[in-house]
């Protein structure tokens, strides 16, 4: 649709409006930010209630907000004051015709991801088919842009407008166009503005700010208000801050990981907006309002639409376009800045629109392409290695398993070399080497691992050492388990405990001076510490496979002292468990709020008694996790509460005890050992007194010697008797082995 009536408006007595608005911008732009963030805050809590017809047809976000962001913006007359320089630098440009036909524009881009641990963590992979994705829309790279509809055959444009990541922070450090930062405000998207703010501190690249004049930021998170992604069009208020940047879910961004085919684009249509594109139907509205015929998006070549939220390629919503066109042309579904599933393409007209955005200096799109400032950014020439880095997709393994290393230098690597210390007990896999890119490595001997990689990209070189970065877990620990922490001095570096601390500040420790059993526990000093921290303590394997899957069981118990700091604390123990030595892990145990603890102390608190102490038993580890790598994993999420401590974490056979189930350690001795009835065609009784207490196996065996049953037994000291069933056994002798701290006693019966 035609603009030119647009900008004439705000060429009307444009130098007395451009003085009178200047006259406030210094004291707009010292606010702009507080402001921005309160409309934005105002707008995200408007949408936490969803507005369906803003959604896309099987969704179940809004797919775009940001037409209801400019809204609320636009209730601010002083805005729309600044607005007005915008259009009028505009309108000079227009009247130029200054498109610059030739030149190719580069967008340097950064990629913020915000998250708790999550799936929202995305990898770089899947960061990188986004900028790849982002790439072929905007150059016309799309095989799909052949299959538009006939009535816009040869009408999809390339824009000329690349993305390249920055490969320098603000500061000058060198890094690879994606930061990472640990926040459960990842998932708190009502206020966008807090999102940036964590993001600013917390980052582990450079904590400041990222000038939105500098950088396309891109802010990656778990939630932003119920939209999938939204952003603002070019303006002078936070023309440098950070929050002019685009907001987007983490399964909206690339093709790939969490992300999808259908979800893909998201990013092409938000990045179409932050250069000042509206939707096909225009600003105002969602999808599917028939006032948008009389509404404008600015663009001739579109025609005019309500918009649809699923591919309707023969929609045709609209006749206030037939003058223009000639005759009545069908919508165009197909664009970008529609909500279809099926949008492939912009419009010449639309490529002359982001193109003018991008030379209008008041908004700061003119200096993100500037030559000096992609310099500044990393973003011209050929990217160079300026940082050796890896990671792997597990640190803590059991002896024989693999594991998956990924070279995360930047920005240029052609050759790699890795060593691995200590040289021995560990192999590359099939088709991996020393100088693979990403080789697997499988660890056959127990024991901590230094890991070290050398990149060059042929004239520079780095090297990145991360000492004891892989853990290989020992033969594995036997039942009953029982952990106590009495036989440390520390809880670093230990072979059979493994912490974990996200946000790197108070870990899981050992307390020397008390615990429920005996005088040492683990203590998390919780107290002090900010809001919004994860700590877990890991445990080694453990062998379960002891146990019968048809009829055995098995009891997790642990005991727990924790106080809230406040009475609104509401924080987390949670317990974990695997039966593949952390390849998957499942929930188990979840104790929150008033369920952990109801009670209040203000000041750090530590228990004093037996009485602070909570036993829990839990009884759901199921057949699935009876193998010989069981691992158990404590997590708590703290708010900013109190401290927690963690002691007689207990492992065994059989039903809940609220007393200790500890291994044999005496030499057993069974005296008046009977069996009856002997021959027996049914029940056989088996009765002895012993001097020990614990666990103890019973074995039944062929006359061979051949394994026919195992039951675990919990035996007391003093007087015992165990009923096992021999109906499933045919006819013949067997024997029965009791089995207690490696000394078996055994003795023959009959099935009739």
């Amino acid at each position: 649709m035609n603009n030119q009536a647009t900008y004439c408006i705000f060429t009307t007595n444009y130098h007395a409006l451009y003085e009178t608005t200047m006259k406030k911008f210094s004291f707009l732009t010292f606010f702009s930010l507080a402001i921005f963030a309160a409309n934005t805050n105002y707008a995200q809590k408007q949408q936490r209630v969803l507005d369906p017809q803003n959604m896309r047809q099987g969704e179940t976000v809004e797919y775009c907000t940001t037409h209801k962001k400019q809204a609320a913006l636009e209730q601010n007359s002083a805005y729309l004051a600044g607005q007005s320089i915008v259009e009028a630098e505009t309108y000079e440009i227009v009247k130029k015709g200054s498109n610059q036909k030739a030149t190719i524009y580069t967008i340097p881009v950064v990629f913020h991801v915000l998250h708790f641990a999550g799936v929202e963590n995305i990898s770089d992979e899947q960061i990188l088919n986004a900028l790849f994705i982002l790439n072929r829309d905007f150059r016309k790279l799309n095989s799909d842009t052949a299959n538009v509809h006939p009535d816009f055959q040869g009408m999809p444009a390339d824009i000329e407008v690349e993305f390249k990541l920055a490969t320098k922070a603000p500061n000058g450090t060198c890094f690879s166009g994606i930061t990472r930062t640990f926040s459960p405000l990842s998932y708190q998207g009502d206020d966008g503005g807090n999102q940036v703010d964590a993001i600013v501190s917390g980052n582990n690249v450079y904590n400041g700010q990222w000038p939105g004049n500098k950088y396309l930021n891109i802010f990656i998170c778990g939630d932003i208000g119920g939209a999938a992604g939204y952003t603002t069009k070019p303006s002078i208020w936070g023309a440098s801050s950070m929050q002019n940047g685009i907001w987007i879910l983490h399964d909206y961004v690339g093709a790939i990981g969490t992300g999808s085919t259908s979800a893909s684009r998201a990013l092409t249509h938000e990045v179409g907006h932050w250069l000042n594109l509206d939707h096909t139907w225009g600003g105002n509205n969602n999808p599917g309002n028939t006032s948008s015929c009389s509404t404008d998006d600015n663009v001739q070549d579109t025609p005019n639409c309500i918009g649809v939220t699923a591919c309707l390629l023969n929609s045709n919503t609209c006749t206030s376009d037939n003058a223009y066109w000639g005759f009545n042309i069908r919508d165009n579904v197909e664009n970008y800045m529609d909500y279809s599933y099926c949008s492939k393409m912009f419009t010449e007209g639309q490529r002359t629109r982001m193109r003018n955005a991008l030379q209008v200096t008041s908004t700061g799109r003119a200096n993100v392409v500037s030559a000096a400032n992609l310099a500044a950014v990393g973003a011209s020439g050929n990217p160079y290695l300026c940082k050796a880095d890896f990671s792997s997709d597990k640190n803590t393994i059991c002896a024989g398993n693999e594991v998956q290393f990924s070279d995360d230098s930047y920005n240029a690597v052609t050759t790699w070399s890795w060593v691995i210390t200590p040289s021995a007990g560990w192999t590359f896999a099939s088709g991996s080497s020393a100088s693979s890119q990403n080789p697997v490595v499988v660890f056959n001997t127990p024991g901590m691992y230094d890991i070290q990689l050398t990149a060059t990209d042929g004239t520079n070189s780095d090297s990145e050492t991360k000492t004891g970065f892989i853990r290989v877990l020992g033969t594995p620990e036997t039942l009953p388990y029982w952990e106590g922490f009495e036989a440390y001095s520390s809880l670093n570096n230990l072979p059979n405990w493994e912490v974990y601390n996200a946000p790197n500040n108070n870990a899981f420790s050992l307390e020397s001076n008390f615990g429920h059993s005996g005088t040492k526990c683990a203590r998390l000093n919780n107290f002090g510490q900010a809001a919004s921290n994860i700590d877990e303590l890991i445990s080694t394997n453990i062998d379960l496979s002891v146990i019968d899957t048809a009829s055995g069981s098995v009891t997790l118990s642990f005991r727990y002292a924790y106080r809230k700091r406040t009475s609104s604390n509401y924080e987390y123990l949670k317990v974990f468990v695997t039966g593949n030595c952390g390849e998957n892990w499942a929930q188990r145990k979840t104790l929150g709020g008033n369920q952990l603890s109801n009670q209040v102390v203000s000041t750090s608190w530590a228990p004093t008694s037996q009485a602070d102490w909570v036993t829990v038993h839990m009884t759901n580890v199921t057949a699935n996790y009876f193998t010989d790598n069981f691992r158990m994993r404590f997590r708590f999420e703290g708010e900013g509460g109190n401290n927690l401590f963690l002691d007689d974490i207990n492992l065994y056979a059989g039903a809940p005890s609220n007393d200790l189930v500890l291994a044999i350690s005496e030499q057993p001795s069974f005296e008046q050992l009977n069996l009856f009835p002997n021959p027996t065609d049914g029940d056989l009784h088996i009765s002895f007194n012993t001097n020990v207490a614990g666990n103890a196996q019973l074995h039944i065996t062929d006359i061979t010697g051949k394994k026919v049953n195992s039951y675990p037994l919990h035996i007391q000291v003093g007087s015992n008797l165990i009923i096992t069933n021999t109906t499933g056994l045919a006819s013949g002798t067997y024997l029965m082995i009791l089995d207690a701290n490696g000394v078996q006693t055994t003795r023959s019966f009959v099935v009739e």
